[in-house]
């Protein structure tokens, strides 16, 4: 499966190939990193559809539009697995998941199944704010653009003012990606952390669905 660029993953998402026994329910977001884990793997017999990324700013519609995409699709597999965490639902996308008898990441968002559940948790980093690869690479779209602060600069103290520090969970290796994320925490004001944490609990969630 070819991977869209990153505007397409947050506009649009990814559609599902049909074919396999296995699907994968994910955000746009995660796609990058479940399609290698699927490539390094052999997993030829899941498939995967993404709903746009941006749904990341707008968490009140994650629980409708996974309803939606499970209802419209799971007749064409043996098993759904949804590729989210609680993502701000407030509970309602595990409810959701239970009613419909399909399984979901444990944990409250990305940033802590990258990081490990219990490791992020145990951190208690509550004046830290997180980007992953792909929201560095989308920072202008989620966060500079998202939350209008290239029309209204004085709201970064409004958004930001309670933060300390931009911790970058990075997934891969790339330097000068590291240097996209330094200068996001320039821009907003915070000092810079940058934690390597690999696929995390991600890929423990997709090997056990499997």
């Amino acid at each position: 499966m070819e991977i869209p660029s990153d505007t397409e993953l947050t506009t649009t998402g990814l559609a599902a190939t049909g074919r396999g026994r296995l699907l994968v329910l994910a955000c746009g977001a995660l796609a990058r990193e479940i399609l290698a884990l699927i490539r390094v793997n052999g997993w030829t017999h899941v498939d995967l559809h993404c709903l746009p990324a941006i749904l990341h700013n707008h968490p009140e519609r994650i629980t409708g539009a996974v309803e939606a995409a499970v209802a419209a699709r799971r007749d064409g597999y043996d098993k759904v697995f949804v590729a989210y965490a609680d993502c701000g639902t407030g509970g309602q996308l595990q409810a959701l998941c239970d009613r419909m008898g399909v399984e979901m990441i444990r944990g409250p968002h990305c940033y802590a199944f990258f990081d490990g559940v219990e490791a992020f948790a145990a951190r208690e980093e509550i004046f830290s704010f997180f980007l992953t690869d792909f929201l560095t690479r989308q920072f202008d779209t989620f966060v500079w653009r998202g939350l209008k602060l290239d029309r209204h600069p004085e709201l970064r103290e409004m958004y930001f003012g309670h933060y300390t520090t931009l911790v970058f969970l990075a997934q891969t290796e790339d330097p000068a990606l590291t240097e996209q994320a330094r200068a996001a925490a320039e821009r907003l004001g915070l000092t810079f952390e940058r934690r390597y944490t690999g696929f995390g609990d991600l890929a423990t969630a997709l090997e056990a669905a499997v």
